[in-house]
């Protein structure tokens, strides 16, 4: 499949161009062309202001959040024989094997819990306090959660572990239903697609600085995991000190609080250089349009009865909720199982799992340069299309991995494989593409649903996957096979280009729900 680029998605509107030319020359005395106004538009307009907010909340934000995803497998065994003497010396309880098994997924699944109630909760949130706010909130949240984590095995308390998993987990599904929207909102249009990634890749960073400080040569011993979970504290301490300096989001201040004033007062802090008068005219007449013609919020239940926000709804979802179904964090939560299988020992599984983070997280940092070099449906198309074949390969050589001798190797090859196409479209799309099919007032539902829906699936991945393993063996991978492939059709058919786009112009092409025809 060729990622070739559209050059009807790369338009602008026309008569929205014109304008901006004419207030360009109005206000400069200068004739300025379409096409050079156009070239303005399209050129990204990076200042000092953006890359400092850009970095700090994805590394103060996101990157904790994959954190207390990747830091607790390693030091598993270790914590759950602290949690099994804590209760016994407190409780007098003497658990058995499967009361430890089920201790310990409780640890587990409570993060992904609290990562759904924090999802859902976003929407009105991101309304009420605002999208800063809600980063604020998120790191308030994960403050007390590191706290917790700290000191629960100097006060020998389970329900400290307990309680900290719950509130990070809080944090981490608020930070994941409103960071996308909240750096997609500050970007200029040339912009959004690669402060979309932002997250995915603080995501997927978390992970591996997670596995990092929990190996045993680190922070994983029975001496120091406690120093493992909370070591992330130091990340959000450095990233939110200049938080008071970030921006609101211009479009939350416009067309949500109807302050326009002040949205004006950050769009020219956002917006800098000799061509900002053009981007700033851009965003306000973008900003107007949409508060002159759409309500200035959306509770739940009326985005859900819109028969216009159904199919971009159902996207949003099924993208977020099938990126977890679609096997990567099966992968991540099992390979080092899959590698020794796979022939390897159990020392060499958990630096192999550790490559594999490492290669997950290098392809995720050409997340900017593709989402501003290629539209969204092809990038879509060919990952989850290669992904499927690899999910594929990877049960069938697991079923027959004793049969033949290169088999084992074969089968961590395409691991890794999976891994490296993953993150061309199924890791990163999936994040931001609620911001670009939805306008700003059903945004923060469409946003949580996603999310939501995320956190969801994750859940039951994580819960089932063991059971389903030891009941269908190898063949647990197929249903993840399946999964990408029907996000292949999905996007195939029912998503349209959002790149260069305003989503004024994307609502039109989905609101006759899966009558519709994408372009």
């Amino acid at each position: 499949m060729e990622l070739n680029l559209s050059e009807q998605s790369e338009r602008l509107d026309p008569e929205n161009t014109q304008q901006q030319s004419r207030k360009f020359q109005l206000t400069h005395g200068t004739k300025l062309s379409l096409h050079e106004t156009t070239d303005i538009l399209k050129k990204p307009q990076w200042n000092a202001l953006l890359a400092i907010v850009g970095f700090a909340t994805t590394l103060g934000a996101a990157v904790p959040v994959g954190y207390c995803i990747g830091v607790i497998n390693a030091p598993a065994t270790i914590i759950t024989a602290w949690c099994n003497e804590t209760l016994h010396e407190r409780y007098g309880a003497n658990l058995s094997a499967s009361g430890l098994d089920w201790l310990w997924s409780t640890v587990v699944s409570i993060f992904l819990i609290g990562g759904a109630i924090g999802s859902l909760g976003g929407a009105n949130a991101a309304n009420k306090f605002g999208r800063k706010g809600c980063f604020l909130i998120s790191g308030g949240l994960f403050t007390i959660g590191g706290i917790l984590f700290f000191f629960c095995r100097l006060a020998g308390s389970v329900e400290m572990l307990l309680l900290g998993r719950l509130i990070v987990g809080l944090a981490s599904g608020l930070t994941t239903a409103i960071l996308p929207m909240y750096l997609t909102e500050i970007a200029p249009l040339a912009l959004r697609g690669t402060f979309g990634v932002f997250c995915p890749i603080g995501v997927t960073g978390g992970v591996v600085v997670g596995q990092v400080f929990s190996l045993r040569y680190v922070f994983g011993t029975e001496d120091l995991w406690h120093y493992a979970l909370s070591f992330y504290m130091l990340l959000v301490a450095v990233c939110y000190l200049p938080a008071y300096y970030f921006p609101e989001s211009p479009k939350y201040l416009y067309i949500v609080r109807s302050d326009q004033e002040l949205a004006r007062s950050e769009l020219r802090r956002l917006c800098k250089g000799p061509n900002a008068v053009v981007v700033i005219n851009h965003e306000i007449d973008e900003m107007e349009a949409e508060a002159n013609t759409k309500v200035q919020t959306r509770s739940f239940f009326s985005v859900l009865r819109d028969p216009s926000l159904l199919l971009p709804l159902i996207i949003v979802c099924s993208f977020q909720g099938g990126q977890q179904l679609s096997g990567i964090n099966a992968i991540f939560y099992y390979s080092v199982s899959i590698f020794m299988k796979a022939g390897l020992s159990k020392a060499d599984a958990e630096w192999a799992n550790l490559g594999a983070g490492c290669l997950n997280l290098c392809i995720s940092l050409l997340g900017p340069m593709l989402m501003s070099k290629f539209n969204r449906r092809p990038l879509m198309m060919f990952s989850s299309g290669i992904c499927a074949g690899f999910l594929f390969t990877i049960g069938f050589v697991l079923y027959y991995i004793d049969t033949t001798s290169w088999f084992p190797m074969f089968c961590i090859v395409c691991v890794m494989g999976y891994i490296f196409f993953y993150q061309f479209g199924l890791g990163p799309i999936p994040y931001f593409i609620g911001a670009e099919l939805f306008e700003v007032a059903p945004r923060p539902v469409a946003m949580s649903m996603g999310s939501l829906a995320s956190w969801a699936c994750n859940f039951t991945v994580g819960m089932a996957f063991p059971s389903l393993q030891n009941a269908w063996g190898a063949f647990v991978f197929m249903p993840f096979s399946v999964t990408c492939l029907l996000l292949f059709l999905l996007t195939k058919f029912y998503l349209p280009e959002t790149r260069g786009r305003d989503p004024s112009e994307v609502a039109p092409l989905v609101a006759k729900g899966f009558r519709s025809k994408v372009k």
